[in-house]
């Protein structure tokens, strides 16, 4: 007896479903023509099926409505197909390269994002922490390696896979994909002693991580005799408001710095703004360094001297971790990625 070859339906029938009330898997199938562990696979697993089949069931997908109940393939499967990432913030598109290449990695591979922002605070860390584990996500993705021990104890007896971006550390929870702070202040103070600056000062936002960049240049900076740097310390997000406002206090305090280095190049950028309207000229009268090249560091006037990191590669990497965890959960392979940073001289010092 020959098999028969179901034919999709037509708009009618979908618009019937709709009508029957929430569409089912099953619905979806009809729609589409094709078996329902074929859009199960096309949702779920879209790498084993083909590209054409995957458009066929999500144009049915479409016109039912369907909601994919992952819940309940969560339970089946004890996988819910979504990673947690956590930023501190997205007013500083510093961290928009990494974001875009992990999600863009996930995505392709079938996985959901959830983002959580954490302010820069280890404690609002937590909290997102209690709220996310009880979806049971397949992996959590962190901005650096500063936690609380609750956060620490509670990832450990999770199991979930964990990689630590942005940052390396001797104790990482699990996977590490980043690069060293402190080597990036011991770096920028190597290389302004180089060009024969003397007078340093620091402006920053009060982030864990940008403050290890700046204590690791100050005390490059006392091992070469200099050990006078004033800093302004001031609260995030990094603005270039913070900028300016960092600049002004350091001179109101009858600080004359020939360089400052700044935490960010958002920040650097809010300093050239101060140093303009007070007519100073950058780099004669003061020298400005930033971090992280965003896109409008060489566009500023003076361009920005800065240091570059890779974020889209940190994205791969962290994705590429990830993935291969998911794949290999018991394959017990250390992952440790340096991606490293380069110092980019522009005319602003």
């Amino acid at each position: 007896m020959a098999r028969q070859i179901a034919k999709p339906s037509s708009t009618a029938d979908a618009q019937a479903v709709k009508k029957a009330g929430s569409p089912t898997l099953v619905d979806v199938a009809k729609v589409a023509g094709v078996s329902p562990i074929t859009v199960s696979r096309a949702l779920h697993r879209p790498e084993v099926v083909s590209e054409e089949m995957r458009e066929k069931v999500l144009a049915a997908v479409r016109q039912t409505g369907y909601v994919s109940n992952m819940l309940a393939g969560a339970l089946a499967s004890k996988k819910t197909r979504l990673v947690a990432i956590f930023l501190p913030t997205i007013a500083n598109s510093i961290f928009a390269d990494t974001v875009q290449a992990l999600m863009d990695r996930l995505t392709e591979a079938g996985y959901q994002t959830l983002l959580g922002l954490t302010g820069y605070s280890a404690e609002q860390e937590e909290k997102l922490l209690e709220a996310v584990l009880g979806r049971r996500p397949d992996g959590i993705v962190l901005t650096g390696t500063l936690h609380t021990e609750s956060s620490r104890l509670r990832l450990a007896q999770s199991g979930i896979p964990v990689v630590e971006a942005w940052d390396l550390s001797e104790d990482p929870l699990d996977m590490l994909v980043g690069f060293s702070h402190e080597g990036v202040g011991a770096a920028i103070a190597k290389h302004l002693l180089g060009k024969g600056y003397q007078r340093f000062s620091v402006v920053s936002i009060s982030d864990p991580r940008g403050l290890r960049r700046c204590n690791s240049l100050v005390g490059e900076l006392a091992r070469h005799g200099i050990t006078s740097v004033p800093m302004q310390v001031l609260t995030p997000p990094a603005t270039l408001e913070v900028g300016r406002q960092g600049l002004k206090q350091l001179l109101e305090a009858g600080e004359a710095p020939d360089v400052v280095v700044c935490s960010s190049d958002t920040v650097a950028q809010g300093v050239l703004a101060e140093a303009a309207s007070r007519g100073m000229r950058v780099p004669e009268d003061i020298a400005v360094m930033g971090f992280g090249d965003l896109s409008s560091a060489a566009h500023v006037h003076p361009a920005l001297s800065t240091v570059r990191v890779d974020g889209k590669r940190i994205g791969d990497q962290v994705a590429r971790a990830l993935l291969e965890r998911f794949k290999h959960p018991d394959g017990g392979k250390t992952v440790r990625v340096d991606t490293g940073f380069t110092l980019v001289d522009r005319e602003s010092t």
